[in-house]
């Protein structure tokens, strides 16, 4: 069955570089984790993050002109880049402290933050936590306001954080991967099993050697310069390392 669910995993990834999707997802599971990571160290993903069926909102800036910093940055007069406020003083953050933390706009005005968001922060404050989610808060992006956007207050309990796996929330965890591009093309093209659920493929020490030498073993073809065998998620330095001196077929 985990050869099924990888192959799933295999042609969504290249249907979602061939769309050019900056963000997708598949099922968690340790053996999809273990390969992510992998894909991730060898630069296929720019990230690899555990969620619920939303992405996480780690995965976005916090606001729209940090989505285009260079252009954002070109677009702005002098005086008003030094004027910039940090990218962490926005007024959903200063609303997020009020509520979780106690801040009061006094203490936020003595950090530093802009007036126009201290007074914003403070009119929904107010407002109680229920309301927020369901009822949203207008968030201004590209110099538009759009009513209503939900906000998701962090959790006090640890247990109900995205990132947490429970029984209760192991089937509705996702691995959310961001996907990387150069110059217009996907760095990940194409996915596919040598191994497949219909067909699997044992190789010896010897013929695992030869495939990771870039050379023909059997029914695997040879592995050209931009493709990347990945025989186990697991014993992926095994692999590379330890076949030539190993007598185990895998």
């Amino acid at each position: 069955m985990s050869l099924v669910n990888l192959s799933h995993v295999c042609s969504h990834l290249q249907n979602a570089s061939l769309a050019r999707l900056g963000l997708t997802s598949i099922p968690y599971t340790r053996l999809h984790l273990s390969l992510c990571l992998l894909l991730q160290k060898q630069g296929f993903f720019s990230s690899v993050k555990l969620a619920g069926p939303t992405p996480p909102l780690s995965s976005f800036p916090p606001n729209a002109d940090l989505a285009l910093p260079q252009i954002s940055k070109h677009r702005q007069p002098p005086i008003a880049r030094r004027r910039t406020k940090p990218e962490d003083q926005t007024r959903e953050t200063a609303l997020v402290r009020m509520l979780t933390e106690g801040a009061t706009p006094e203490l936020l005005t003595e950090e530093g933050w802009v007036d126009e968001d201290v007074t914003w922060a403070s009119l929904h404050a107010a407002r109680s936590p229920q309301s927020l989610e369901e009822e949203g808060i207008p968030l201004t992006a590209m110099g538009l306001e759009i009513p209503s956007q939900p906000l998701s207050l962090p959790p006090s309990n640890p247990s109900d954080l995205e990132s947490t796996v429970t029984q209760s929330n192991r089937a509705s965890r996702r691995l959310w991967l961001g996907l990387k591009y150069w110059e217009g093309l996907p760095v990940l093209r194409k996915a596919s099993m040598m191994s497949k659920p219909t067909k699997r493929i044992w190789l010896n020490s010897r013929e695992i050697g030869e495939v990771v030498r870039g050379r023909r073993a059997g029914e695997v073809k040879d592995a050209s310069v931009q493709e990347k065998p990945e025989f186990d998620a697991h014993a992926a330095n095994l692999v590379s390392k330890l076949c030539n001196r190993t007598s185990t077929a895998g």
